[in-house]
């Protein structure tokens, strides 16, 4: 992957409700830090994108910190601008609040209902962006894995999407995960394992659909 320019993101996004309370999920960024070490120890020139996480910047890294979907979108069209490759490893918030307080909300009574609005779709605005870009997903999924990770493949126009199980101690904020990767005329499994080990058998599958589908110089 020498001389590849690629472009990761990663972690959870945070969306305000007031100064102090947020939206996010339960991400912790290992994964997409994972892939974004492993393509560079294949050599690739790494751009990662990265949410709110308790993690280091990996060595020989760029690193850009974000918060929301809104400053992920904009970071991500920057950066892919000039890549080969995206990796769209973060999980980012689908809705954020259609007006964020000014103050802390009090407890005025027993409910509270929030107005939330969709935040813009990241791999598809960059898709528009950019159609010849080489792009990977992630799809996590509670139920019906495979079938929600086709159908995410073919709406997002990718060339690889990389669809893992959640929920009950699954993936998310652990360190270990299980993938299964899925392209237009095939798949392939990678078993559980830690997130490093994970990440590399991705990233090796990445570098051979990557250079299958980019003409030799």
């Amino acid at each position: 992957m020498a001389g590849t320019k690629a472009v990761i993101t990663a972690g959870p996004t945070r969306e305000a409700i007031d100064p102090v309370r947020f939206i996010t999920n339960r991400s912790s960024g290992k994964q997409g830090y994972a892939v974004a070490t492993a393509l560079r120890d294949l050599g690739a020139d790494v751009t990662l994108i990265s949410g709110p996480v308790a993690l280091p910047a990996p060595a020989g890294v760029t690193r850009v910190e974000v918060e929301t979907a809104e400053q992920m979108l904009a970071a991500t069209l920057q950066s892919a601008a000039g890549a080969d490759l995206l990796v769209a490893a973060a999980a980012v918030a689908d809705y954020r609040m259609t007006d964020v307080a000014a103050h802390k909300i009090k407890k005025h009574s027993d409910t509270l209902s929030l107005a939330l609005q969709r935040n813009p779709d990241i791999l598809a605005t960059v898709r528009a962006a950019q159609p010849g870009l080489f792009m990977v997903g992630f799809a996590a999924e509670t139920e019906r894995l495979a079938e929600h990770a086709r159908d995410k493949l073919a709406r997002k126009h990718l060339n690889l999407i990389a669809a893992n199980q959640v929920g009950a101690g699954l993936a998310f904020d652990v360190d270990t995960n299980a993938l299964q990767v899925f392209w237009a005329d095939g798949q392939q499994a990678i078993a559980q394992g830690s997130k490093q080990a994970v990440a590399q058998q991705l990233a090796e599958l990445i570098a051979h659909h990557y250079l299958k589908a980019t003409p030799a110089a």
